[in-house]
């Protein structure tokens, strides 16, 4: 797995540090076939999120809100990896992006909801609050 899914994750985050979307995505396909599993040939949730943040970065919020959703329905492959709660502001930044103010509201406050005992200092969450706000 690590030709066919960790090499190309890395690679796939260096492409969008670059700014190269496409060949972010392009780069994860090797790790279909080992998303959403556990164990040793496995990429657990990783692939999905890389693939949705870049989608979400090239403002391509129908595709991101899939990768992400896709991490939301599985939870079980990997319940306790902080990637399924980020997927939540993933998914509300997707329903933003694409003017659906209130499944990205609906989002924010799963996310939230998961979240309740969190540091309110951790950057992502100031983040998410601010953004939810500017939804009200």
């Amino acid at each position: 797995t690590l030709n066919s899914v960790w090499i190309p994750i890395s690679q796939a985050i260096s492409d969008m540090r670059r700014n190269s979307l496409a060949k972010a995505v392009e780069v994860l396909e090797s790790a279909r076939p080992y998303e959403l599993g556990m164990g040793p040939d496995s990429c657990s949730y990783w692939a999905n999120y890389i693939r949705g943040e870049a989608y979400l970065k090239a403002h391509e919020g129908q595709k991101a809100a899939s990768e992400y959703q896709r991490i939301l329905d599985n939870r079980g492959v990997d319940p306790a990896n902080p990637i399924y709660a980020l997927s939540r502001v993933g998914l509300a930044r997707a329903y933003s992006l694409q003017g659906d103010n209130t499944k990205a509201r609906t989002a924010y406050q799963d996310f939230f909801a998961t979240w309740k005992d969190a540091d309110p200092d951790v950057p992502v969450f100031k983040q998410a609050k601010a953004e939810y706000a500017k939804l009200q």
